[in-house]
């Protein structure tokens, strides 16, 4: 099997010695100590049951729900959206803290990924979905946060020009940008964007514009 598709080792191979609840808000955060198995035990010269483990490790971990977002784009206007608002991570971006990113939220209790999206399409853009298709779902930080994010793009009708969404009571204020696609390239270099989403999703849309 090619390297790209088998992982050396799965859950079965750590062993979680403590786990502490250490905050429980917006997110949770515990301290985990354990142990996990070491590359060098794939070698056959490793017969030490003391050397086929890791010392004991303290590690902090972010829990957080599951997440989705989704880039609208809208071949016929020949425009895609994104949104800017205030964002607590970035509040000491030299740049600014108002970042420019694809529409996203947390999945509520069981609801699934393509469900978030629409909901919070209409909320934060006013679009409705009908068509998502699935990119990718990944870790944006698996050094700290438990945290999978699922990316979807959708062909909509976008509106013909931006506004102000978002629901007052959940502290949210943001704006739309209906952006062309001949700015595409431009924005990709300019160093505004400064989330994992909506780089991989804009460079999804190029390859998309490259293959229609």
């Amino acid at each position: 099997m090619h390297i790209t598709q088998l992982a050396s080792f799965n859950a079965s191979d750590i062993t979680i010695e403590a786990q502490e609840q250490l905050y429980q808000g917006f997110v949770h955060v515990e301290r985990i100590s354990l142990r996990h198995r070491l590359f060098q035990t794939l070698s056959s010269s490793a017969n030490v049951q003391d050397e086929l483990y890791t010392p004991l490790i303290s590690r902090e971990l972010i829990r957080r729900k599951e997440a989705a977002g989704v880039l609208l784009y809208d071949d016929t206007q020949q425009k895609f959206a994104l949104i800017e608002q205030f964002r607590i991570g970035a509040i000491r971006d030299q740049d600014s803290p108002w970042q420019l990113e694809i529409i996203a939220g947390l999945l509520d209790g069981d609801e699934s990924a393509e469900s978030c999206i629409r909901r919070e399409c209409y909320e934060e853009s006013g679009c409705e979905v009908d068509q998502l298709e699935h990119l990718f779902s990944f870790y944006p930080s698996a050094g700290a946060c438990d945290e999978i994010f699922h990316l979807y793009s959708a062909n909509v009708n976008l509106p013909l020009e931006g506004g102000i969404f978002g629901l007052a009571e959940e502290g949210e204020n943001i704006k739309l940008h209906l952006i062309e696609y001949t700015e595409l390239n431009s924005l990709l270099h300019s160093g505004r964007l400064c989330n994992a989403a909506v780089i991989m999703a804009l460079q999804w849309l190029k390859q998309h514009l490259l293959t229609r």
